[in-house]
Parts: structure tokens; sequence; C-alpha cells
């Protein structure tokens, strides 16, 4: 090993134990506790993704217990794994000198773990944490099948394929790009007659069968829900979406990472030949998404997390063209990735200690983490002092979070049309007729528009927020159950069985 390697591999091991305290520490953002329902009502599918970070939770709370760590163990581990295959990865698909190669790996792994991306996806928890694990295990699977040509590490790959398919839709992304490797490259075509070749495919299709089944039985909800989205065509709607595209890479990569992310990207495209079959591949791994995700936005907003799978690719390219940078250029590296740790670092401190009295405007993390302690000590002192042990919400992270956060006695209601398709107990015949509290925040709605109460009357205005700043305010209503037609789902509680919500 080299001495560079061996430094890298002990800072990586500091960060990871960095990554497992703020993990722990950090509040749960309202979607990690939805995720966390998932966790407590196990299914091959669910309305907004398939069930991978479901599973990745169970397994966490399993071994930590059910709080912030708990919910995030496998974030902070996985991001050691996935650095290290990266960097293996490098060695494998890149030509030239050995040392260099493995100087190359070391500079991809750094490269990723300084995005603002992996920062946090390290110490959060959502779909994109398994997504881009699996991900980038594909690509180190596929550099071993490339430095050794053995046909076996076909079944690694397609294990890690349908792993990456059953944590989010996007990860089908990775298939052109690999066929196009396969076809584009004279020696790999042997493999198209070699049955490890198909029954790594056949294993891909198995894992991600479940959830093709799940959808199959229920009216394809989740794959319509992320396949069919609206845009009004308009060009300077087009050119606002490809320009928050741009911003919001430039933010997740960080600016100078962003910047040599993009010129690997461009590299690969130019070196990928027969000769460089290697370059073939991180072209597509990274020109793939690249690309969808831009004909997206011509009509349709980006979210900015989703082309992160194109990043562990375009890292490896980027590291593998800094040797040849101008001195210029090649001096901007390592004020780059430091920009990147301190911006990642910055954010952290703010999630977990919020040392800076930022506005709303400049501090995402007081409009998704800030708060909520105080609003549930509210709602329970309000739903004690009205008698009524029912707290519903007809937002999804709402619901979630309350069920973790209010007090055991006070059972939690989620009324929306997604919970239909949820294995959780029904909770409309207990509420027909019985009073309960629902949660209303004030920026979504101005009028509720539920059937499952009636004779809804304001008894208060809440707001959570930090040090005097609002994030957020709530109006809290006392209304009748009923049993409508709109889902009512009973929430689940840590370290409870569900019960009935009955008072």
């Amino acid at each position: 090993m080299l001495r560079i390697e061996r430094l890298a591999f002990a800072a990586l091991l500091g960060l990871t134990a960095l990554r497992l305290v703020v993990a722990a520490w950090m509040p749960l953002l309202p979607d990690e506790a939805y995720y966390w329902v998932w966790s407590r009502a196990l299914a091959p599918g669910y309305f907004d993704h398939p069930p991978m970070v479901a599973l990745w939770i169970a397994a966490g709370t399993a071994l930590a217990g059910e709080g912030a760590l708990g919910v995030r163990l496998l974030a902070p581990s996985a991001a050691l794994l996935g650095s290290l295959m990266l960097a293996r990865a490098a060695r494998d698909l890149l030509p030239g000198e050995e040392t260099a190669r493995r100087e190359a790996g070391v500079l991809a792994a750094a490269l990723l773990n300084a995005t603002l991306l992996f920062g946090a996806g390290s110490v959060t928890m959502t779909p994109d944490t398994p997504l881009l694990f699996f991900w980038t295990a594909t690509i180190w699977a596929l550099g071993r099948l490339q430095a050794g040509a053995d046909p076996r590490w076909w079944l690694a790959a397609g294990l890690f394929i349908g792993a990456a398919g059953a944590s989010k839709y996007s990860a089908l992304l990775i298939a052109p790009a690999i066929l196009l490797w396969v076809l584009a490259i004279p020696a790999h075509r042997r493999w198209l007659l070699s049955w490890p070749l198909w029954a790594g495919a056949a294993l891909a299709a198995a894992v991600v069968a479940p959830v093709l089944a799940w959808n199959a039985a229920h009216g394809w909800a989740s794959i319509l829900k992320q396949s069919v989205r609206g845009g009004d065509g308009s060009p300077l709607r087009a050119l606002q979406f490809l320009a928050e595209l741009v911003a919001g890479q430039l933010a997740l990569a960080t600016p100078v990472i962003a910047v040599l992310c993009a010129a690997g990207l461009l590299t690969a495209l130019r070196l990928g030949t027969r000769d460089r079959p290697g370059w073939v591949l991180l072209a597509g791994l990274s020109g793939m998404p690249a690309v969808v995700f831009t004909l997206h936005a011509l009509g349709e907003r980006v979210q900015a997390n989703w082309p992160g799978i194109a990043y562990p690719a375009a890292c490896i390219a980027a590291a593998a063209i800094v040797p040849t940078l101008a001195a210029r250029w090649r001096r901007w590296v390592r004020p780059g990735l430091a920009l990147g740790f301190a911006t990642t670092t910055a954010v952290w401190l703010q999630a977990t200690l919020a040392p800076l009295p930022l506005p709303l405007a400049l501090d995402p993390t007081l409009l998704r983490l800030a708060g909520w302690n105080a609003l549930a000590a509210d709602i329970a002192a309000t739903a004690r002092r009205e008698g009524i042990p029912v707290v519903a919400t007809t937002n999804y992270g709402h619901a979630a979070l309350l069920a973790r956060l209010l007090p055991p006695d006070i059972a939690v209601v989620g009324l929306e049309g997604r919970w239909a398709l949820f294995r959780l107990p029904d909770a409309r015949p207990a509420l027909a007729g019985r009073p309960l509290l629902l949660l209303h925040s004030a920026r979504r709605d101005e009028r509720l528009h539920t059937d499952a109460l009636a004779a809804p009357q304001q008894i208060a205005t809440l707001t959570r927020g930090r040090d005097g700043m609002a994030a957020e305010q709530f109006r809290l209503y006392r209304a009748t159950g009923r049993h409508g037609e709109q889902p009512a789902a009973l929430m689940p509680r840590p370290h409870a069985p569900l019960r009935d919500p009955s008072p």
C-alpha cells in the first residue's frame, strides 16, 4: 500500500467516526421519519420509491435502536465501504502505470467524499443513500471484471444492479451504459455468449421482481408517480430549469469539484475507444444520467440530488485528468477539496448546533430541522388540556415525525391517500364520531381538503423555529372523526406495538 493510501484510509476512518457522531446527534428530517415508518411496515414497494431504504433502516434500528443513529447507521458505513470500492474501481478501469492509478483512486474517493451530496448522504438516510452505494458497488464489480476478465464478476454486478433498482428507479440508467460498454468493445462482446452475464442479468431481475410485482398489484402506483410528471413546455421555463440544474450541481458537488467532474466527463466521452474500455464505461455511467436529466429539465424541474448517480464515475474521470492539467489549473484541486469538506462541515454544524443566526432563505437546516421537539411539546400540552388522545395530520412527513416525538399515550394518525398502500391499521372505524386534533401547515393550503373529519374548529396557531426565527406556522384544529373515503392510518411508535386509537 502506498503511503498516500495509508494516510487516506486513516483519514477515511476518522471521517466515518465523525459522520457517526453527526448521524446520532442531528435531528431526523421529516422524510427520514417517513422512511422509518416504512421500516415498521415492510413491503416490497411503497408509493414513493422501492423498499431498500426501509430495509436499511430496519437493519440499522435492529442493531442500534430506534434513535437517529439506528435510523442512519448504515449511511456512514456505506460511505466508508463505497469509498474503498471507488478507489479500487479507479485502479481497475484507468489505463497507465500502477502507482498513478492507485493515486487516482485515492483522489477519486477524496473528490466524492468532499461533495456536499455525499457528505449529507453519509449522515442521513434517504433512497439516494443505498442507491449511490449500490451504483458505486456496480462500478467496482465491473472494474474487477475488466481487470481480471473473470466473467463470474457479472454475478456480483447483477446483484448490485438489482439492489440499486430496489433502491430507486433512476438506477435503470445503469443498464444502457453497461450495454454500450459491452457492445462498443470488441473484446467484451464475447461476454454476450457467456452464462455469467445472463445469470447476472437474471439475478438483477430477481432482486427487482418483488418491486414490480408490488406495483402490478397496486395499479403501478409507484412507477406512475415517478414517471408521470408534467411541464408547460415554455422555453423560458426550460431555461429556468436548466439554470437550476446547473446551480444545483455547483452547490451539491461544490464549485471546483463540479468543474473537475464536468471536465472528466468530457474527457471520458473523448477518450472512450476500443483501446480504452475503462473510459467507455466511465463515459456511459456519468454521461447517461447527465443527458437524461438535462433533457428532463427542458420540460420540468430536476431536483438537485437526482443526477448524483453520475458523481462516482465522474470523480474517477476527474481524478484521472488532474495530472494532465496545466499547473495553474492543477493547483485548484486542493483548495477545491478543502472547500468541499469545509462546506459539508459547516452544514453539519448548523444542523446540529446552529451557531449562526441565519435567516430562513440562507439556512435550509432551519426550514427542515428546527423546532420539531418544541412543536410536539405544544401539541401534547394542547391534547392533554383538551382531553383528546389522538392527533392527526394530512402531511405524511409531519405524521411520521409526530409519531416519534409525541408521548406514547397520544395516538398519531396520517390522513392521506398514500396510506391506503401501507400495511398499517385503518384508523377510520375507531375515530368515527370521536374527537381528535388536526395539525395543518399554514404554508401548504389555506383550506383543509379531507373527508376524514367533521366540524373542524381552529383552537391554536403554533410556530416552530429556532432562536426567535420562524420556520413554519401551523394551525391546530379540534374536529370529529368520521368514516370517510380518505385513508386514515395509525402511525407506529418507537419501541411500541401498534395500538387501537380509541380513547
